[in-house]
């Protein structure tokens, strides 16, 4: 029995050397260089803990299941952001850098073994039902989230459509947790939208970089400036609770702003891991002021562009302090259909400052205020409200009608978002002075 148990650890120890050589071989290989001795000890002492399993514990156990425990253990106690993708999983990733998969609509990491809400998307079951960037997932239905990997609460999350989950939440400046229900649903993201809030001053939002998302903003430009019959005197880019998404995505609409330099580089331990991303001619802007919003729910591929537009001085970054992921993710394609979520590289901006765990500082830190109501006093007389009072002899209207349409839809922005509204009088303020200066 003794002999036969030996044996069987002989095989595993070798079968595991023979994994590690053949990963050696492959896109983990180290340079012959730096290349370190394989660790005979702690492989014998997996083996060891693999038979034991495999003879002593409660219920049989496959093999498989072991060996792929085994990785996602290896991954997990990397960082939040590396993991191992079953064939599911790793088709659910590719759909999803597209624009349209199944769950909730929420961007998760992992913070104290709870699931961290990075960013509730736009126009999803969990936005509005309320979730917010920054919570805590304690909770799924009765299920503790303590001890789940992040793998395992997000399929938890997705589910069939049309089904509900109840998420139990911690919020900060909350006495006691919160409980929201979502109905999930398909999810159908729709990375670029646009308007003018006012007559030459257009508003870009940016929920998610996908891999088409810098050609929807050169659209959404030219709608922009076909609308306002011109070019802008200003343009707002919203990036609040954008929690990233494809780096090409973020590298080409930094791009779009930008007419030469550096945008981002990379670092990390092999070669390959380590670009230099390059801006090329033409601005869809055409030169205009361009303000851009972000807040704590601002991660990864929105930190780039951020960064990016406030080295190079092209942009006015207002609101709070960002997320601060500044890893770069490698997805590996596995056999079987399988994959690995790999951390290989930093990011760093322009000037070489690194984003992760510290984010992008605001150029103007402004906080996300409620208004509840705003008072509205007596309009003070002006000769124009005189009965027969004398025109002004350029033959032109007072424009009253006007001015009252401008300061009801100045009410209406201060109530619905008061970050935007001041964003808005930033941006008419460089406006302005751009054209003072010419």
């Amino acid at each position: 029995m003794k002999t036969r148990t030996q044996n069987y650890l002989l095989l595993i120890t070798g079968l595991m050397l023979g994994v590690l050589i053949s990963i050696g071989h492959g896109v983990f290989a180290e340079r012959e260089a730096s290349r370190a001795t394989l660790p005979v000890e702690e492989l014998r002492t997996f083996s060891d803990v693999f038979g034991r399993i495999k003879n002593d514990y409660v219920e049989s156990v496959e093999d498989r299941d072991l060996l792929e425990n085994a990785i996602r253990g290896m991954l997990t106690g990397l960082d939040p952001h590396s993991s191992y993708l079953d064939a599911e999983q790793f088709k659910e990733l590719q759909v999803g850098t597209t624009g349209q998969f199944g769950g909730l609509g929420i961007e998760v990491g992992m913070e104290d073994g709870f699931v961290k809400v990075i960013a509730p998307i736009d126009d999803t079951p969990a936005q509005r039902a309320g979730v917010e960037a920054g919570d805590l997932v304690i909770r799924l239905d009765d299920t503790p989230v303590k001890g789940m990997t992040l793998s395992d609460a997000v399929k938890v999350m997705r589910g069939k459509p049309g089904t509900d989950i109840k998420l139990t939440i911690v919020r900060e400046g909350m006495d006691k947790p919160l409980q929201i229900t979502i109905t999930r649903d398909i999810i159908k993201v729709k990375s670029v939208k646009y308007r003018m809030l006012e007559p030459e001053y257009g508003y870009l939002r940016i929920s998610q970089f996908q891999s088409k998302t810098a050609n929807n903003l050169v659209k959404a430009m030219d709608a922009l400036k076909k609308e306002n019959d011109g070019p802008l005197k200003g343009l707002i880019l919203d990036l609040r609770n954008n929690p990233g998404g494809v780096l090409n995505g973020a590298v080409a609409v930094s791009d779009a702003f930008l007419e030469k330099g550096l945008i981002v580089y990379t670092e990390g331990r092999l070669p390959d891991s380590s670009l230099r991303f390059n801006a090329t001619p033409d601005d869809v802007s055409d030169g205009a002021p361009i303000v851009v919003l972000v807040n704590q729910g601002s991660a990864s591929a929105s930190e780039i562009v951020a960064g990016a537009l406030q080295d190079h001085k092209r942009a006015l970054i207002i609101g709070a302090q960002t997320f601060g992921k500044g890893s770069v993710q490698t997805i590996l394609p596995l056999s079987g259909g399988t994959a690995l979520k790999l951390t290989t590289a930093r990011y760093y901006t322009p000037s070489g400052r690194s984003i992760q765990a510290e984010g992008i500082t605001p150029d103007i830190e402004l906080e996300s205020l409620k208004i509840a109501s705003i008072e509205k006093n007596i309009e003070p007389l002006s000769e124009a409200d005189l009965t027969g009072h004398l025109e002004n002899g350029n033959k032109k209207k007072s424009g009253k009608d006007t001015e009252k349409q401008d300061k009801d839809d100045a009410v209406s922005l201060i109530r619905d978002d008061y970050q935007l509204y001041e964003a808005l009088n930033m941006l008419k303020g460089m406006a302005i002075l751009k054209d003072r200066m010419q």
